[in-house]
């Protein structure tokens, strides 16, 4: 259990902070961004409750809890020392992976068929899932860009790939299973 009895500590004021092993970096560093933008990530899902009801709250209730186990997952380095470790550090795993996909799969069937972009908007809790998708993007693009120099779990960068498609069918089901979508008309306003 986490106690948090005093809120600021001052010990980033030099704009380092630590990872969950413990190590000091810039507050800057690749890692750091990346877990920082799961957290924005979380928060733009907070949003998007605020206009989500029923089975989507509870499926967005379960992602947050996830993205926190994802940030746990990034902010400690050295995967390859995990058995080392004086307790198990948190880690993503397939099976979160699985029931994303499992979840978009039962989504999707209820959709026609796409037969162009769609552009974010239509109903409010539509909007908010393409800005949850956008965020979900990024985190996976400092995912991968982060991997590409250090280890990170696999199945973190797997998550966030499949929870921004997540969030792209999900914004679809939220208008009214597609019915309602915008979508892109190339060229409509040039003249």
């Amino acid at each position: 259990m986490v106690v948090l009895s005093k809120i600021y500590t001052r010990t980033g004021d030099k704009g380092e902070t630590a990872l969950g092993n413990g190590a000091r970096v810039k507050k800057y560093d690749p890692r750091v961004e990346a877990y920082g933008t799961a957290d924005e990530l979380n928060a733009c899902v907070g949003v998007a409750r605020l206009a989500a009801s029923g089975d989507v709250d509870g499926a967005l209730s379960r992602i947050q809890n996830d993205l926190f186990d994802l940030g746990a997952d990034l902010c400690r380095p050295d995967i390859e020392k995990d058995a080392e470790a004086e307790y198990p550090p948190l880690r993503m795993v397939d099976a979160q992976v699985v029931r994303l996909e499992e979840e978009i799969d039962a989504m999707n069937a209820s959709l026609e068929p796409l037969r162009s972009f769609v552009l974010p908007g239509g109903s409010a809790l539509s909007a908010h899932l393409h800005v949850c998708r956008t965020v979900a993007r990024r985190a996976e693009r400092l995912c991968v860009e982060l991997a590409s120099a250090e280890a990170v779990n696999p199945a973190a960068v797997k998550y966030l790939n499949r929870l921004s498609d997540w969030f792209f069918v999900a914004a679809r089901i939220a208008n009214d299973n597609g019915t309602a979508d915008v979508l892109w008309v190339p060229g409509a306003n040039r003249g």
